[in-house]
């Protein structure tokens, strides 16, 4: 019978009150925080791994912080940057999932003798009857389901997890770490990517790189010239704010051209795409998509799914078809598969 669980520490009332109810559960219970910034003067991270530490110290388990920062370092903000650098956008936090957070291999590596892996991920894991496949399903409160952001993990990591808030709303959460007295049980979430605080990407990549993006020509579907841009890595499709350019109408980032250094703008009904192509696919539900597949889709974490039909057009491609056009379709994210609660899989868009 499993017994030992390492439990992922942010310092956040959600990985706390996971923490709290494995124990409920009779695990083993070791916590543990990841330093995932080399900036070892990081204000906001040195307070996180102090809550964690004091949250673990109050539950009475152990606590180790494991210094993965160089592999975030080469797995996440590189990939982030180079994404950027390609003209697309990159979701970090699926990165950070797939190859940091969930990595099991590099958890063993610093002798952590467990049989699962829990964190405070708003989604629930179950083994199929029929298949004997683990499948990923959205969480209960689907205000804080984090499927979308999951969906990349593999079957042996889908073995070890464990998501005890799947089933909970955060009211719940908040009210669990209120009753155990938690000290964290108020704290606020942050809704910027760690390692960009404040959400300015493109000074965090100049500064990051030492390098600077030159202006280049801002164009309309015509390839008229209506100014100029801030440098290429500061824009994304749909973008409508700091554009710089005057218009009778609203206007928007359509297209990016890397080679061109050019940015196109368009009116909001050049933004919608009939379909999409995804690549560094990740199944769970199953092996492949032998035949055309009624699914819904995300194209981003905080879209509403869109129906479609998928087919698996190579090894390791998906061609998504829309029932109706999708509003700034854009590459570098995830489109993620769902068949009603079930995370079919999903992969890059390009």
């Amino acid at each position: 019978m499993e017994n030992k669980a390492v439990i992922a520490m942010s310092g956040g009332v959600d990985s706390s009150v996971a923490a709290a109810l494995m124990l409920e559960q009779g695990y083993d219970c070791t916590g543990i925080t990841l330093r995932l910034h080399k900036d070892k003067s990081d204000c906001s991270a040195l307070r996180d791994i102090d809550d964690a530490q004091a949250i673990a110290s109050g539950l009475g388990i152990p606590h180790q912080i494991l210094d993965f920062s160089a592999e975030f370092d080469k797995q996440v903000i590189r990939r982030f940057i180079e994404t950027y650098e390609q003209g697309a956008t990159p979701n970090p936090c699926i990165d950070c999932n797939r190859c940091i957070k969930f990595n099991l291999s590099m958890l063993q590596a610093y002798q952590l003798n467990f049989d699962c892996l829990a964190t405070g991920h708003y989604a629930r894991v179950e083994k199929d009857s029929v298949s004997g496949r683990f499948l990923l399903r959205k969480a209960v409160d689907l205000k804080k389901d984090q499927s979308y952001v999951l969906y990349c993990l593999t079957q042996q990591q889908l073995e070890r997890a464990r998501f005890p808030l799947g089933t909970l709303s955060k009211q719940q959460v908040r009210k669990i770490a209120e009753d155990k007295k938690l000290t964290n049980s108020a704290k606020s979430e942050s809704q910027d990517i760690c390692f960009v605080p404040g959400g300015d990407y493109g000074n965090f990549i100049e500064a990051y790189t030492g390098r600077v993006w030159p202006p280049g020509d801002i164009i309309d579907l015509e390839g008229k010239i209506l100014g100029r841009h801030r440098g290429i890595i500061r824009y994304t499709i749909g973008q409508r704010r700091g554009l710089g350019v005057a218009a009778n109408s609203p206007i928007y980032v359509a297209d990016k051209s890397v080679a061109n250094n050019t940015v196109t703008l368009g009116p909001d009904s050049s933004l919608y795409k009939n379909g999409l192509t995804a690549k560094n696919i990740n199944l769970i539900a199953c092996t492949r998509i032998d035949k055309p597949l009624r699914v819904t889709v995300k194209t981003r974490y905080l879209q509403a799914e869109q129906a479609a039909v998928a087919e698996q057009s190579g090894e390791d491609e998906l061609y998504i078809e829309f029932d109706s056009p999708q509003r700034a379709i854009t590459p570098g994210q995830a489109a993620v598969l769902y068949d009603g609660d079930i995370v079919v899989g999903g992969g890059t868009i390009v």
